[in-house]
């Protein structure tokens, strides 16, 4: 256990940095920079040589990637071009948020998935479960864009929920209590726009292998001598369909991510989508660089949580290195 998850962490630590990497060059390369962004058209070129200078921008990108390397090792993340506060801090912030959407939505996910998944997988006809499958189809085929965008415009008509950003303008003086009801009211609709698209894909993954389970012929033996459906299904079928729904842990934890940053921009939410693209639009190469690797280290943990879980619900699963064949004389 200790070797895997040595390995994992180092792989996981690769990926972030070649993601960071690549993500400093391909901006450093890109045409434009911060300064032609910011001066916009007309600036007067020998003040933006001058700001080029003074934020070492001027320097060639084999060795701003060094330096800004160099830097990061300490965990020195550079500077933001357009926020003027330590890159690392910043992501950090934005991250802590990014993360509480992704969990909300993942409960959301889990709540409605994997309950309607059980449904569907032992009911292979009928009209609810009919229902069910089509309206897992719909949400699976509807963007998480669109369905931000319309989950905002019921919202605006019904007035339940508010219409965007994280907390209220306003600050009583009623302290945390207060904050928390008030997160607690703008989190469901870009919980729900991230979530219902993650809680469609676990249906259909838990409907399938439930289905599976129970076409086994252990089950059809099982049913034989007596044993109750509910008994199966809860005690024998259930538990062997929770190996591929384990398995796709890793790759929602990716859709997560990936899913959030547009809701983001829609829903005014502060995170990491808004801070990429806040990032990109005006060239902060740093700012741009620390947000892939956060994006990675999201991806990494997804991954290496879904795989640590599956050796939980699978014990035959192993974690040590396959074994070599016997080598030939």
């Amino acid at each position: 256990m200790v070797r895997f998850l040595a390995r994992r962490l180092v792989s996981s630590l690769l990926m972030v940095v070649i993601v960071a990497s690549a993500a400093l060059l391909l901006a450093t390369a890109s045409p434009g920079d911060y300064v032609a962004t910011a001066g916009g058209i007309g600036a007067n070129q020998q003040r933006m040589a001058r700001e080029r200078v003074r934020l070492n921008l001027d320097r060639p990108p084999a060795v701003l990637y060094l330096s800004w390397l160099a830097g990061a090792v300490r965990l020195d993340f550079g500077t933001s071009l357009l926020y003027q506060r330590p890159v690392g801090a910043l992501v950090a912030q934005r991250a802590a948020n990014s993360t509480l959407l992704a969990a909300a939505a993942l409960i959301i996910a889990a709540l409605l998935g994997l309950p309607l998944g059980v449904f569907t997988g032992s009911r292979p006809t009928g009209l609810a479960p009919s229902i069910v499958r089509g309206a897992s189809v719909l949400c699976l085929s509807v963007p998480p864009l669109i369905a931000s965008i319309l989950l905002l415009a019921l919202a605006a008509m019904t007035g339940i929920f508010p219409t965007g950003g994280m907390t209220s303008l306003a600050s009583p003086a009623d302290g945390w209590s207060w904050w928390l009801r008030d997160l607690a009211w703008h989190v469901p609709v870009p919980a729900m726009a991230v979530g219902l698209p993650l809680a469609a894909t676990l249906e259909r993954v838990q409907s399938q292998a439930l289905a599976d389970a129970l076409a086994e012929p252990c089950m059809t033996a099982a049913l034989a001598r007596g044993v109750s459906r509910r008994r199966l299904l809860w005690r024998h079928a259930w538990p062997l369909s929770a190996k591929p729904v384990t398995a796709v842990l890793g790759l929602i934890a990716g859709a997560l991510l990936s899913g959030s940053f547009a809701v983001e921009l829609v829903t005014a939410w502060p995170g990491l989508g808004r801070l990429t693209y806040d990032a990109l639009g005006a060239r902060d190469i740093y700012l741009a660089a620390a947000c892939a690797s956060a994006a990675a280290a999201f991806l990494a943990v997804g991954i290496l949580g879904s795989d640590l879980l599956l050796a939980i619900v699978d014990p035959r699963v192993t974690i040590a290195p396959p074994a070599r064949g016997p080598t030939a004389p």
